[in-house]
This record gives C-alpha cells, sequence and structure tokens, in this order.
C-alpha cells in the first residue's frame, strides 16, 4: 500500500520540489537513528511539517511508532520533543492505525523510576485522550500519580485528568470524588487546589455528575473566600454551566450578585469576563431582569474600566434576539415599564463619554436598537444614534493611534447597518463622512472611504456635485508614495468609480492618470484598475491594464493582463448599443466578441498547474457563447423584416390550430426553438459554474446568478411570446425583485429584468395574438437592454481569500496508474476511499465544509470471453455515500462487484455540502482501471465442458464445498 499511495503522496505538496513521502520518512529516520542528540531533536521537531504535507494514515502510522520507540528509549529531553510534537499534530492523532502498538510503547515509561520521565509520560497519554479514552490502565496510572509526593508528576497527572475527564464519562464520573477530597481536604496545598478545580468543567457527561459538580464549586465559592479562589471557582462555574446548557440562567444571576456585590476590581472583572462569554454563546437565555441588572450596575459605577466591560456585554447583547426580549411589553407596573429604558439611558449617556470605548460602545447599542425595534417610542433613538456616531467620527479621525482606528472602524460599521436598515438618514450620514474626509488623517481616510462605498454600493446617494468634492480630495493627496497613501489613492478612487453611475468623464480620468502617474507604484494602478472593472468602468480600466503591460517581469502576468485588457475592450466595446439599432447592436457584438477571443486566448497562456484560473476561463467562455447566443437571436428577429411570414399565416394558424404557422418559415425552420434551448443551456451551465465556485464571496455568485437569470428571461421571453403563449407564466419571475440588492449592478440587472417581463406581459395581454413584429421587436430591445448593463468582474475573478481542495487516495490502486488491478469475477472489492481537506490562510472565511459527498461508478471498458445471460443490475456499479471529515481527513470503503469479464473503468468524484445543507461540485475525480478474470475453477469447468468430459469426483466435492 505504501507504494501504491507513493505516488499520490508526492502530489500532495505545494508545487515545491521535495521529496516523496517514503523518502522524507527515511531521510528523518536516519536522523531519529543519529548518535548525536543535536541531530535526533532535529529530527524530531521536523515531523509536524512532514504530516501536514503527506496527511494520510499510512505515513503518520509508520511516523507515530517511531516516535514512540525514540519516547521509550530516549532521554528526557527527546521526550519532551515528543511530546511537544505529539501536541502539535493532535489532529493526526486518530490516523494511528496500531494504536495499541503506540500506546504500549510509550505506556513502558510510566514504571522509570524517574519522576520526571513519569510526569512527561502522563502528559503525553493526556495528549493522546482523544484516540484511548477508555484505556484502564491509562486511568490507573492517573490517580495514582495524583497522590505522587513530587510536584512535577502531580501537575502532569492533572494535565491528563482535564483531558481524559472531556473525552471519557467513566473517567470523569470515577475521578470526580477524588478531586473532590483533593480540593476540600486540608493536606492539600492552595496552588494546588486552584490547578484541580478547572478539572471540573468538564464534568458535564450526565445531568447527575454536573449536579454534583456545582454543589462542590458552590461550598468551594464560599468556603473559600479568597480572590485567586472565587475567581477560578467563577470561572470553572461559567464554564461547566455553558457545557451542560441547563444551569446558564442561574450562572447568569450569580454572576450579576457578584458584579454587584463584590467590592473587589479582580472579581467583577472575572464576572464581565464570563457574562461575555454567555452573552455570545447562549444570548436567548438572558432574561429582561438579567439585562437590567447589569444596566443599573453600569450606572452606578464609577470606574470607566468596568463601565467599558459591562457595556461590552451589553453591545454583544443588543445585536441579538435580547435585545426584543428587553423591549417587548410584559405584564406590570407603570414602574416597571418605564424602568425597562435603562438600557436607553445608559446608552445615551455613554454616546458622548471622554473614554473612546465607552462611547463607541453606546453608540453601537443605539445602532443595534435603531435597527432591530420598529416601535414608535424608539424611533428618536434614530437621531441620537446618527448624532454620537458623528461626535465620534470627528473624535477619532484626527487621531492615528491603533485605539483610535478600532473605534473608527466600530462607528463605520455602525454607519453602514444603520443606513441600511434607516435608508433616509443616508444623505446626513454621507455628508459628514465627506465634511470630515478632509481634516482627516490618512489612516482614517482610507477607513472613511471603505464605508462611503459600502453606503453607495447599497443606495444611489452619491450624487454628482459629491464628485467635485472627491475629485478635489484625489488631488491634494500629494507626492508622496507612502503605503498609506498608495492605499488611500485606491479606496478614493473606488469611491469614485462607484459615485459615477454613468461612464467617466474625461476630466476624472485625466486626474486620476495623472496621480497615478506622479505617485503610485505599479501595485496600486492595477487594484484601481481591478476596482475599475468591478464598478463597470471598463475604458479606465482598460487604460490602466495597457499601461502596465510592460511593467511586470514575468509572461504569465503579461498574459493576464494582457488578457484584462482585451476583456475591458470588449465589454467597452458594448456600451455604444441603442434600443432599435439592430445593425449597429450586431457589429458591437462582432467587435467585442472578437476582443474576448482574443482574451480568451492570452487569459489560457497565463494559467500554470498550480494557478489553472478555471473560474475565470469558465466564466469568460459562457460570456462568448452568450454573447453569441445573443446575436444569434437579433439576426433571427432581422429575417422577418427581409422574409416576413406570408399575409394568409394567421388564417393557416387558425385553421391547422397552430398558432406557430403565424411566424411563417422561422417556426417551421425551428430557430426560435433552437434559440430557446441554447439560452436554456447557458442557464444550466451558469448553474454548473455557480456549483464549482465553492470558495467564492457571495457577491462574485450573485454575479453568476444574474447571469443565468438573464438567460432564463430571454428563453422565456421568447416561449411567451413566440412558441407558446398560453402555457408561458410570469409567476416565478416576477418575485425576483423584492430581493434586497447589494449593488448597483445588481439594481441595473434587476430593473431591465422587471421591465423586459411587464413589456412580454403587457404585449400578451393586449395583443392576443402577438404579432410577428411586435414580438421581434420586444425580443431585440431586451437583448439590447441586457447587454446596456456594464458587466461587472467581481473579486473572485482576480482574487481568492478562501481556498479549498480535496486530495483522495484509493487504495487498492496500481503501482503504475495505466495497469489495472486484477480481481476474479466471483470476488467483490473492497475499496478504500481516503481523503483529506486542505485549507488556505482562511479557513471557513464564506462556508464551511460538512459533509463530502463520495459518487463511485464503473463503466466495462473492453469485454473479454463469451457472452453470458448476466441481470442487468450486476452490469453497472454505481454507489453515493456521504461522510463527514473529522479533522479534515475523512475515510470509506466500497463494495463492488464486477460480473461481467474485460477492463473496468472505476470514477470516484468528490463533492461537498456547506453546513446549509448545499451541495458543491468541487471535485477530484479520479481514475482506476480493474480487470475482471474468470476463476480458475469456474475455467477449468467451462473447458471440460466444451471438451464433452464431466467434472471428476473430487471436483464435484470441490463443487458443493465452494458454496461455503
Amino acid at each position: 500500500m505504501a507504494a501504491s499511495a507513493k505516488s499520490f503522496l508526492a502530489d500532495a505538496g505545494y508545487g515545491e520540489q521535495e521529496l516523496d513521502a517514503n523518502s522524507a520518512l527515511m531521510e528523518l529516520d536516519k536522523g531519529l537513528r543519529s548518535g548525536k542528540l543535536g541531530e535526533q531533536c532535529e529530527a524530531v521537531v521536523r515531523f509536524p511539517r512532514l504530516f501536514q504535507k503527506y496527511p494520510f494514515p499510512i505515513l503518520i502510522n509508520s511516523a507515530f511508532l517511531k516516535l514512540a520507540d525514540v519516547f521509550r528509549v530516549g532521554n528526557n529531553f527527546l521526550r519532551l520533543c515528543v511530546l511537544k510534537v505529539t501536541q502539535q499534530s493532535e489532529k493526526h492523532l486518530e490516523k494511528i492505525l496500531n494504536v495499541d502498538e503506540f500506546v504500549k510503547r510509550v505506556f513502558s515509561v510510566i514504571h522509570s523510576n524517574d519522576p520526571v520521565a513519569r510526569a512527561i509520560t502522563l502528559r503525553m497519554l493526556g495528549s493522546m485522550a482523544s484516540i484511548i479514552p477508555e484505556r484502564k490502565n491509562a486511568h490507573h496510572s492517573i490517580r495514582q500519580s495524583l497522590d505522587s509526593h513530587d510536584n512535577v508528576e502531580v501537575e502532569a497527572a492533572i494535565f491528563a485528568a482535564a483531558n481524559f475527564s472531556a473525552q471519557s464519562k467513566d473517567f470523569a464520573a470515577g475521578i470526580c470524588n477524588k478531586i473532590s477530597e483533593m480540593i476540600q481536604g486540608l493536606a492539600t496545598p492552595v496552588d494546588l487546589k486552584l490547578k484541580l478545580i478547572p478539572i471540573l468543567q468538564h464534568m458535564h457527561h450526565d445531568a447527575s455528575l454536573a449536579s454534583s459538580s456545582r454543589q462542590l464549586l458552590q461550598q468551594l465559592v464560599t468556603s473559600y473566600p479568597s480572590t485567586k479562589m472565587v475567581i477560578v471557582t467563577l470561572h470553572t462555574f461559567t464554564l461547566l454551566a455553558a457545557s451542560s446548557l441547563v444551569d446558564i440562567p442561574k450562572q447568569i444571576q450569580l454572576l450579576l450578585q457578584y458584579l454587584k456585590n463584590d467590592p473587589r476590581k479582580a472579581v467583577k472583572r472575572l464576572a464581565i469576563q464570563d457574562l461575555k462569554l454567555l452573552a455570545n454563546k447562549t444570548p436567548h437565555t438572558w432574561s429582561r431582569e438579567n439585562i437590567q441588572a447589569l444596566c443599573e450596575s453600569a450606572l452606578h459605577t464609577p470606574y470607566d474600566s468596568l463601565k467599558l466591560g459591562m457595556l461590552s456585554v451589553l453591545s454583544t447583547l443588543s445585536g441579538t434576539i435580547a435585545i426584543k426580549q428587553y423591549f417587548s411589553s410584559a405584564p406590570g407596573t407603570a414602574a416597571t415599564t418605564a424602568k425597562s429604558f435603562d438600557l436607553v439611558k445608559l446608552a445615551q449617556e455613554c454616546c458622548y463619554h471622554n473614554n473612546r470605548g465607552i462611547a463607541a460602545h453606546g453608540v453601537q447599542i443605539l445602532t443595534n436598537i435603531s435597527a432591530s425595534c420598529q416601535e414608535k417610542d424608539l424611533l428618536p433613538l434614530e437621531q441620537d444614534a446618527v448624532f454620537g456616531l458623528e461626535a465620534l467620527l470627528v473624535l477619532c479621525s484626527q487621531d492615528d493611534s491603533p485605539g483610535a482606528q478600532a473605534t473608527l472602524k466600530i462607528t463605520l460599521t455602525c454607519m453602514v447597518k444603520l443606513v441600511k436598515c434607516r435608508p433616509h438618514l443616508s444623505q446626513s450620514v454621507v455628508e459628514s463622512l465627506l465634511t470630515q474626509l478632509h481634516s482627516a488623517q490618512d489612516a482614517a481616510r482610507i477607513l472613511m472611504c471603505h464605508c462611503l462605498a459600502a453606503i453607495a454600493m447599497q443606495l444611489p446617494v452619491l450624487a454628482d456635485g459629491m464628485l467635485g468634492d472627491l475629485m478635489d480630495l484625489y488631488k491634494l493627496i500629494g507626492r508622496s508614495a507612502t503605503d498609506k497613501k498608495q492605499e488611500l489613492l485606491v479606496s478614493l478612487a473606488t469611491v469614485i468609480f462607484v459615485s459615477s453611475q454613468k461612464a467617466l468623464s474625461s476630466e476624472v480620468k485625466t486626474v486620476i492618470k495623472q496621480q497615478l502617474e506622479n505617485a503610485s507604484n505599479g501595485w496600486t494602478a492595477y487594484r484601481i484598475a481591478r476596482q475599475a472593472s468591478r464598478m463597470g468602468n471598463h475604458d479606465m480600466a482598460r487604460e490602466l491594464y495597457q499601461s502596465l503591460l510592460t511593467q511586470v517581469a514575468s509572461e504569465h502576468f503579461y498574459f493576464w493582463l494582457n488578457s484584462l485588457k482585451e476583456f475591458s475592450h470588449a465589454e467597452q466595446c458594448l456600451t455604444g448599443l441603442q434600443e432599435d439599432n439592430y445593425s449597429s447592436a450586431l457589429s458591437c457584438i462582432a467587435e467585442a466578441l472578437k476582443s474576448y477571443h482574443k482574451g480568451i486566448a492570452s487569459l489560457t497562456a497565463a494559467s500554470t498547474p498550480l494557478n489553472p484560473l478555471s473560474f475565470q476561463c469558465g466564466f469568460v467562455k459562457l460570456r462568448i457563447d452568450l454573447l453569441q447566443a445573443f446575436s444569434q437571436l437579433i439576426c433571427t428577429c432581422n429575417s422577418l423584416k427581409t422574409s416576413p411570414p406570408p399575409a394568409i399565416a394567421t388564417t393557416i394558424a387558425m385553421t391547422s390550430g397552430n398558432d406557430l404557422q403565424r411566424c411563417g418559415r422561422i417556426s417551421n425552420q425551428a430557430c426560435m426553438k433552437h434559440s430557446m434551448e441554447e439560452f436554456r443551456n447557458l442557464a444550466t451551465r451558469y448553474g454548473d459554474l455557480y456549483q464549482s465556485s465553492f470558495d467564492a464571496d457571495s457577491a462574485t455568485l450573485r454575479n453568476v446568478e444574474l447571469q443565468q437569470q438573464s438567460c432564463l428571461l430571454i428563453s422565456h421571453a421568447i416561449e411567451a411570446l413566440i412558441l407558446d403563449p398560453e402555457s408561458a407564466s410570469f409567476q416565478e419571475y416576477s418575485s425576483n425583485g423584492t430581493a434586497h440588492v447589494e449593488s448597483e449592478y445588481e439594481r441595473r440587472m434587476m430593473s431591465v429584468f422587471n421591465h423586459v417581463l411587464e413589456e412580454v406581459e403587457s404585449l400578451n395581454r393586449k395583443y392576443a395574438p402577438v404579432s410577428y413584429l411586435a414580438s421581434n421587436t420586444c425580443l431585440s430591445n431586451a437583448v439590447i437592454a441586457l447587454l446596456k448593463v456594464p458587466l461587472s468582474f467581481q473579486r473572485y475573478f482576480f482574487q481568492k481569500l478562501q481556498s479549498t481542495s480535496i486530495k483522495l487516495a484509493l487504495s487498492p490502486s496500481p503501482r503504475n496508474p495505466a495497469e489495472p488491478i486484477a480481481v476474479q469475477n466471483n470476488q467483490q472489492l473492497a475499496l478504500k476511499v481516503e481523503g483529506v481537506v486542505q485549507h488556505g490562510s482562511k479557513p471557513g472565511l464564506f462556508r464551511k465544509i460538512q459533509s463530502v459527498c463520495l459518487n463511485v461508478s464503473s463503466v466495462l471498458q473492453s469485454k473479454s470471453g463469451q457472452d453470458y445471460k448476466i441481470p442487468i443490475d450486476n452490469m453497472t456499479n454505481e454507489m453515493e455515500q456521504r461522510v463527514e471529515p473529522h479533522n479534515d481527513y475523512f475515510s470509506t470503503q466500497f463494495l463492488l462487484n464486477f460480473v461481467i469479464l474485460g477492463t473496468h473503468n472505476i470514477t470516484v468524484e468528490s463533492s461537498v455540502i456547506d453546513s446549509n445543507g448545499i451541495v458543491w461540485k468541487t471535485g477530484p475525480k479520479t481514475t482506476i482501471f480493474v480487470k475482471s478474470l474468470e476463476d480458475p475453477y469456474s475455467q477449468q469447468v467451462r473447458l471440460q465442458q466444451q471438451q464433452g468430459q464431466p467434472p471428476s469426483q473430487q471436483q464435484q466435492q470441490r463443487t458443493a464445498y465452494s458454496r461455503f
């Protein structure tokens, strides 16, 4: 199996010219066998890198057994190195196949006379608790070591006890009384008690165990009132409640009680920290009284640091369902109802506090209340929120310290949130941002530009009058080439692109290019060009890409920039389209297609094995096919003008009962039907591109979805106007306009969709049956309206923020990929499929893998021998299994039948299912060959039958026994 996995494992690296798995392991093994301690240690500490690069069980099992040998015979320093490697590689431990042998080698050291060796062994066992949770000899050794007279060994036993308690219900139940006795025993030193108490947080396996642990902790809080004991006990209390879930309301009350009554600031800080933990984990368990108590404490505390902590908890709660519970009308006296607005009073007081952090949390609470609570009594709060945000903006934009920048980020996030849910406030918020831009520090300006762009993407609030202010600021940035200035150039350019709803004026383009020539580097110019492509300003983007072509050092980068230049030029050609001018439209589309074909050639040349640009190529190819389909549709519609249907076409249609006869020869040639099928096929392909883009951001996916919807729209219009007006339905299409739009591109596309649908529907209602001229004019104008919206090249086209890939290993697999695996036709092949999920630097940024779907299918490639009558069920294998990765590793098996003699092609394809249950076709697809051979006995019997000899007695006996 090692040889079979070798070729696959060699490909698991990231393009580095390094050794394959077996060679790398042998190299490290040579270091382990060295007589020099330094070389042995160096070899040990290089194992985690090996596990990361080749994360399959066959190598990991061998490596850990070698490390266990080093642990058994080495000195304490080597054992410590092995322990650190084991702790770093915790997620690979479950891939150890010979667990018994591994544990046996490690466990032998527990009988050493050296307490340090025993302590390292205990820590090693604790680190392995996930794979040996129920090993009784390990449990016994931990209990025994807790009574040791050596402090190092006792601390190691406590570490192991905590890890085993988290994994094993039996161990937790057995050790609970022992821990309780030690904590309450007078002979146990206080510092040891402080280390023992946290073990109780793992006693959540059943209700009785959790209850007894809570009682013990309650006694400890009362019996040991010293600061350290109270802090450790309360924190353990909180973690136990968070895990067991049933006692969270009691725990919140207890923490609030300590926050209110305990005079020690350290205890109050701990209570606030734990309340924040519970606010994040279970906000729905917070009652109205809990929030009220926290508000009262915050109102009355004289300490800013404590007030900041309490407001942090309240701002977390204000963004959850807890805030609705707080403001919901509850039965009670008038006094209680009035008091319920203490939260509002507190937030209003804090909005203008001299501590920036407190003020930030104050406006955050007001923003969250305005966003989530629609009651009329709370509507005036939105003005308070705006004034508070503007005050903080003025304060923080003048200061470039890290604290001020962090507060400014909170402020700007609140602004975006407030404008999103209260659009009527957008004008005043944008004006205050633009006013403040001129006097702000560069770091603050960058953040403010991001905020302006985010608001303008949602709402068209940046009028042309504001563009002048932005251009003045762009000129004033200066000639400095510092990183902040470069970042500011990009951010300001983005805001200018967003604010220019139509094409950029020549004056604006001149200013931007001039500034780039004076003060920027090539990377800044590329980023601005990229933003121009995202916002649909293709003319500007093309000029910038053109200027960068000669500034790159690699031919791959040259081809990439050249392809972007061609795509921008192609989209620029489409901006001159005009309704009812169809010959001009056809020439514009032809010019765009010419540039697109040049661009796709450059894009293919820019791809490398490590960066295949599959999404980019797929997206552009679909755009080319879509433009060709649009062009073909306009040509089809135009052909009616030169060859209209005969005058009696309507009479023929009514006589024959076939409404398509009205269109004359077009319907006979089935051009329109072919065109409709082509658009539906394009929509399916856009759907496939969507499904294969697991790592794409939501804006990119929405863009692909809009392209798919435009294809469906045109196919629907053809069907409704020409092919089948009676059965065409508008219900499924008309609901799309109600969704919340996230960008200007989406807003314009949705506007076109709605306009086209209204046109088609009105034609159907007013002029049924629709005349051929009206229907063709409507279709051509729909195509032109869709093409007039400048295409947006979204982030995923340029930048991959999340990277997820799956590597598969099959066993058995042949030494040579072209060789088939031999299997007898009366046996089943057990195919084992193992896989590893590999992530980039930001795993799970947009979506996470919940499970992996493995599909195995086999196809007969070539048949050998005679044809037999075999049930059709035995001719093919088609199986599917879903497995959940654990620590990014999964494994499963399939049993396959190969009754028909010959060569079979087995394909294993993987797809992933995210946490929302959506299936993504990420791949990969792996293929192996199997040769099905006739078993020797059947072959012998068949040959004897052909020769006319009866089978011998011995063979008859073998036949009887062969069934067993």
